[in-house]
C-alpha cells in the first residue's frame, strides 16, 4: 500500500505533529525511511509513493524467525553476530560440566555458555534430560580460537546466557538418543517417527523436498499457466490395473475405491476445457511395499490438452531443469530417448541403468541354427559378459544367480568362468552343439580370464534375466570397493512402449500403461491380426536405472476407446461415464505424473523412500506409530455394512 505525498515539508513520519524539512535530519531519512519511488504519473513531478512497511512486505530473504519467541535459529549466529543479545529456542541435545550446553533446533546447534555464577541454572541442568524444550536469552560471544568448531556452522561463537527457561521438559529414558553415530533399527525409528525427524538428515531430506516442489508450482503455475486442481479420492472401483483399496459406506453392499491415480478425472478436466491442469495428488495401491513403493504414495500430475508426445516430454524437461536442487550438476536441456525395443535389447530392462556399459549382445540367430534350443514362439538368447578386471563370479553369487533364474522359467542361463573363448567354446559344446557353440564364441564380444551369461529362450524372460544379473552383479562389484557405475545423475525416456501384454489366460491381453492409452497411429492396422506388437503413445521417465515418472496420449476418440476396452475384455458399461465424456467433444490430450517419492529418493541418495516421506508406512503397509490398521468395533461395522471373520479384540 502506498500513500501518496505532494508535499516532503508536510507529511507525518509517525511524529505528533508536522516537522518543517530544515529540522529533519537528512541521515535519519536515509536509514529509517521507506525507498521513495516516483510515481508513474507525468502530470505531476513532485509526487512520490512511499511504501507504508517495506520491510514487511519485500523483504530480500526468508525470515524464518518471524512471528515467533526467538531472534535467531541455533544454525545462524556466526562471528558478525558477536555483542548481539539474542533469544533461542531449542531441544537440550548435550550437555558438559553443567556449564556448557549444546542447543538444537531444526537449523542446526549452537553452543551456550552458563555462567559460574548461575548456580540455579547448573543445578537445574544436573536433572534436565536430553531432549527438554529450552528458551535462553543472553548476549553473543567470540569463542577463544583454540576453541572454535570448523565442522559447525555456529563454530566461531557462543551465547553467554542471561535467561534460562524450561518450556516443556522431556520424560527421562527416550526410546532413542538423537545421535547419528548410534542410530537406532528403522522400525524403532517409524514407531516414534516424530524422535526420528529431528534428526539433521531428515530434516534437510524433507526442506528439500519442499524447495523443490515449491518450483515445480511455480513453473507450471507462473510460467505455463497451469491450474492447480484438487480431485476427489473416493471413486469407483476400476477394472484391471494394480488392486486397489475398498472402502465400506453406509449403503448395503455399496463400496468406494481409494484412487491409484487421478487418471480418469484429469481426462475430464480436459472434456471440461481445463485444459492445463496439475496437481501434487495422493495415489493408492493395495500392493505389498518396497523400498521403492508405498501403499500410499504421491505424485506430480499433469494433463494437457492439444499437446503431442515431443510437447509433453518438453515439458517435463524444462520443469525439472527448472526445479532441479543446486547442490547437483544440471540437467542436460534434452533428455537421451530409447526405444523400448532398444533398451531391453541392450539393457534387458525397460528401466536401463545407464552409469555402465556392460550391455547385452544379441546371439538368437546364432542359437537359432540349432532347433532343439528353440523352445518358445518369440525365442531370444543374449549374452553377457565381464571382462578380466571385473571378473569376480564365487559360488555365492553363481547360487543368488541361479535362484533368480527361477523368476524366469521360459528361459535357461548359463554363467560361467572363462579362461579363453576357445575353452568356453568347448564347455558349452555339449548344451548348444559344438558348432553352434564355436560360432557364438566368435560372435560373441570374450575375453581371457571373463565371465560370461547366456540367457536363451522366451525372449522377454531372457531380457529380463540378463537385466537383473546385469544390475545385480555391479552392485555385487559395487560392495567389493570396484568402481563400476557413473557419478552423478543419469536421466532418460523411453519411448515406443508396447500398448498390451499378455494377459492371464492363455490368448488374452492387458494393459501395459493403462486402458486409456493411444496406440501409435503407424501401428493401428495391428490391432486386430498382431495386437502384442502394437506400439503406445507411452513414455516412461528412468533416472539412475529407476522409474521416476510415466505417461501417454489418451485415447480422446470414443469409438477407439470402446474399441480397446472390448480386446482388454473391460465390460463398457464399466466405463460408460469416460466413453460419454469422450463423445462429448474431448479434445486431444496427454499428460504424464512423477513419482515424487522415488525422485526425491533418487535425488538425496537414499537407500528408501521412507527417507523422504514424513510418516511412512513399513513393509507390510502398516503405520508402526499408531498400529493402523487397526480392529473397528462391532458397532462401526455394523453401521458400514460389513462383517469380521475375525473376532474384535
Amino acid at each position: 500500500m502506498y500513500k501518496i505525498v505532494r508535499n516532503m515539508s508536510r507529511m507525518r513520519f509517525g511524529f505528533s505533529k508536522k516537522i518543517p524539512t530544515s529540522q529533519l535530519n537528512p541521515k535519519c531519512l536515509a536509514v529509517n525511511l521507506p525507498p521513495l519511488r516516483r510515481a508513474s504519473s507525468n502530470k505531476s513531478q513532485n509526487i512520490y509513493l512511499v511504501d507504508e512497511d517495506d520491510s514487511s512486505s519485500s523483504e530480500s530473504s526468508t525470515n524464518i524467525n518471524k512471528y515467533t519467541q526467538r531472534t535467531h535459529t541455533c544454525g545462524e549466529l556466526t562471528i558478525d553476530n558477536v555483542g548481539e543479545n539474542v533469544t533461542l529456542c531449542g531441544w537440550l541435545e548435550f550437555q558438559r560440566m553443567d556449564k556448557f550446553v549444546v542447543l538444537r533446533d531444526s537449523y542446526g546447534v549452537t553452543q551456550l555458555l552458563i555462567p559460574d555464577t548461575d548456580k540455579k541454572t547448573q543445578k537445574l541442568l544436573q536433572a534436565l534430560p536430553l531432549e527438554t524444550i529450552i528458551q535462553v536469552k543472553g548476549s553473543v560471544l567470540s569463542r577463544p580460537a583454540n576453541m572454535r568448531n570448523e565442522k559447525q556452522q555456529t563454530g566461531d561463537v557462543e551465547v553467554y546466557v542471561e535467561d534460562f527457561v524450561v518450556l516443556n521438559k522431556a520424560r527421562d529414558n527416550l526410546p532413542f538418543n538423537i545421535r547419528e553415530f548410534q542410530k537406532a533399527k528403522e522400525a524403532l525409528r517409524m514407531q516414534y517417527r516424530y524422535l526420528d525427524l529431528r534428526f539433521p538428515l531428515m530434516q534437510r531430506n524433507l526442506r528439500v523436498r519442499s524447495e523443490m516442489l515449491m518450483k515445480m508450482r511455480e513453473f507450471l503455475v507462473n510460467r505455463c499457466g497451469f491450474v492447480d486442481v484438487e480431485t476427489p479420492t473416493l471413486f469407483k472401483k476400476t477394472p484391471g490395473g494394480a488392486q486397489e483399496f475398498i472402502v465400506p459406506t453406509r449403503f448395503p453392499g455399496q463400496f468406494y475405491s481409494l484412487v491409484q491415480s487421478p487418471q480418469q478425472f484429469k481426462q475430464m478436466l480436459m472434456a471440461g476445457a481445463v485444459d492445463r491442469y496439475f496437481q501434487i495428488a495422493r495415489c493408492y495401491r493395495d500392493e505389498g511395499a518396497r523400498p521403492d513403493r508405498q501403499p500410499e504414495f504421491t505424485q506430480l500430475d499433469i494433463e494437457m490438452s492439444f499437446a503431442n508426445l515431443d510437447g509433453i516430454l518438453e515439458l517435463v524437461e524444462e520443469l525439472l531443469c527448472n526445479s532441479w536442487p543446486d547442490f547437483l550438476a544440471p540437467l542436460p536441456k534434452k533428455f537421451q530417448r530409447i526405444s523400448f525395443a532398444d533398451a531391453m535389447g541392450r539393457y534387458g530392462s525397460d528401466q536401463p541403468d545407464v552409469r555402465f556399459g556392460f550391455q547385452l549382445q544379441n546371439c538368437t540367430e546364432v542359437l537359432k541354427l540349432n532347433s532343439k534350443l528353440v523352445t518358445a514362439d518369440d525365442f531370444g538368447a543374449y549374452c553377457l559378459v565381464f571382462p578380466k578386471e571385473y571378473a569376480n563370479l564365487g559360488k555365492s553369487l553363481k547360487e543368488s544367480f541361479t535362484e533368480l533364474s527361477k523368476q524366469y522359467p521360459l528361459a535357461k542361463l548359463v554363467q560361467s568362468k572363462v579362461a579363453t573363448p576357445k575353452e568356453f567354446a568347448s564347455k558349452i559344446g555339449k548344451l548348444l552343439g559344438e558348432s553352434v557353440a564355436t560360432k557364438l564364441c566368435g560372435q560373441v564380444d570374450l575375453g581371457d580370464d571373463s565371465v560370461a551369461f547366456l540367457a536363451y529362450g522366451d525372449k522377454r524372460h531372457a531380457q529380463n534375466l540378463l537385466g537383473k544379473i546385469r544390475v545385480n552383479y555391479v552392485d555385487y562389484l559395487e560392495t567389493l570397493g570396484v568402481s563400476v557405475k557413473k557419478k552423478g545423475m543419469h536421466i532418460l525416456w523411453v519411448v515406443d512402449m508396447p500398448l498390451f501384454e499378455p494377459g492371464e489366460t492363455p490368448g488374452g491381453l492387458k494393459s501395459a500403461h493403462h486402458p486409456f492409452t493411444a496406440p501409435n497411429t503407424a501401428d493401428l492396422d495391428l490391432l486386430e491380426k498382431a495386437p502384442l506388437q502394437v506400439r503406445s503413445l507411452s513414455f516412461d521417465l528412468v533416472l539412475n536405472g529407476n522409474e521416476v515418472g510415466g505417461g501417454s496420449v489418451r485415447i480422446h476418440d470414443p469409438h477407439l476407446q470402446e474399441k480397446i476396452l472390448q480386446m482388454l475384455g473391460i465390460d463398457k458399461s464399466s466405463m460408460q461415464h469416460m466413453i460419454d465424456m469422450l463423445s462429448s467433444g474431448c479434445p486431444p490430450h496427454g499428460g504424464i505424473a512423477l513419482g515424487l517419492d522415488r525422485l526425491m529418493s533418487k535425488i538425496l541418495k537414499t537407500s528408501s523412500i521412507r527417507d523422504v516421506i514424513a510418516f511412512p508406512k513399513t513393509f507390510e503397509g502398516k503405520d508402526p506409530l499408531s498400529g493402523a490398521p487397526s480392529p473397528v468395533s462391532e458397532a462401526d461395522q455394523k453401521l458400514y455394512n460389513v462383517k469380521s471373520i475375525f473376532p474384535v479384540k
